[in-house]
């Protein structure tokens, strides 16, 4: 008795492959998708925020680093001008830099580009004037603070407390109240 194996074309498995990337990929940027508290314990507190590495330029700030805002509630939103939910999410995180800053939130966005031509400084400082962006903008080309946060999605917001610990994580668009009411609760502690 012989068998007889049908061989899956490759267009199939690359047809597969991508469906199921699209699927990973929608699901990372739906609204409300990706937000959670980091939930320290005894054992393990909330970890350290990593300093801003290998930052290309700043725009709109002197170079910075996290002891410079230790004591303030800071968040780092990863970004990138061509990224459409990235888009969505930055009237928000004008509005909490505008509504926030002088109670101690610091804000600093942390462009990180996608494509070649989201490398170039000038099209950065363009898109941060276009957005009316007046928070410090870190040009991250090299990916160096991305994977120092272990970040694998546009947008992402970080929190971090004013002991410099990441203390809440949002992915992709939504939960903008639930944010709010973290930034909040975090520039309320004392």
């Amino acid at each position: 008795m012989s068998r007889t194996v049908l061989a899956q074309p490759p267009f199939a498995i690359k047809s597969l492959l991508l469906a199921l990337s699209l699927c990973l990929g929608a699901v990372a940027c739906t609204p409300g998708a990706q937000a959670e508290p980091v939930q320290p314990t005894a054992r393990q507190p909330a970890p350290p925020a990593p300093d801003f590495q290998g930052i290309h330029r700043w725009i709109n700030s002197p170079p910075l680093r996290m002891s410079q805002l230790r004591g303030k509630v800071v968040l780092v939103e990863f970004w990138t001008y061509a990224c459409i939910n990235c888009l969505h999410v930055q009237p928000h995180v004008n509005r909490w830099h505008a509504r926030y800053r002088h109670q101690g939130l610091a804000v600093v966005g942390v462009h990180t580009p996608e494509y070649d031509y989201e490398h170039l400084t000038g099209n950065v400082r363009a898109a941060v004037e276009r957005l009316g962006i007046d928070y410090p903008v870190a040009q991250d080309n090299d990916y160096a603070t991305w994977n120092a946060y272990g970040n694998r999605f546009w947008p992402a917001l970080y929190l971090i407390d004013r002991d410099g610990r990441i203390v809440y994580k949002h992915y992709g668009e939504g939960d903008y109240d639930k944010t709010e009411a973290m930034i909040r609760e975090l520039l309320a502690e004392r």
